[in-house]
């Protein structure tokens, strides 16, 4: 099942920065104290459980307060990509913003897809927050057997 996670070398690195944002008491988006970001751009990244059995491969991903119109599902080149994006929430101006510790902006995911994967059959469903993504396996192909014949 290896052929379906991705090696981020610095995922270890980003655990531990949100660890030391969370122990200083740090906003992660580094808001103004108004609510509006200093950084232009934020990219986060859903956490997901894939998981197998005799027929199917699943991917659950993790999207809490993402809108499922916002999330699309794309097999191409071999790999499936989840893409999409959570919106940060608007704040009325009556209300002063303290912190603001949830991620915003786009993400995306890609995985390998397996040999036995079929890339055509792929499904997705949303709910809950939770992104599905059933990936069928295509039926064991069989050696083919040539006779020889000696003239």
């Amino acid at each position: 099942m290896s052929t379906l996670t991705t090696w981020n070398p610095y995922q270890e690195l980003e655990r531990l920065q949100d660890r030391v944002i969370r122990a200083m008491r740090l906003s992660p988006t580094h808001s103004d104290g108004e609510g509006n970001s200093l950084l232009t751009h934020s990219d986060w990244s859903p956490a997901v459980d894939i998981t197998e059995d005799d027929k199917e491969y699943l991917i659950t991903a993790d999207l809490p307060q993402v809108d499922k119109d916002d999330v699309k599902v794309v097999v191409e080149n071999g790999s499936l990509i989840i893409r999409g994006e959570r919106n940060r929430e608007k704040v009325h101006s009556e209300r002063k913003v303290h912190r603001i510790e949830r991620s915003y902006g786009s993400f995306q995911r890609s995985f390998s897809l397996p040999e036995d994967a079929d890339g055509n059959g792929v499904t997705a469903s949303f709910r809950d927050g939770a992104l599905r993504v059933s990936l069928p396996k295509s039926e064991e192909k069989k050696p083919k057997h040539i006779e020889v014949r000696v003239d």
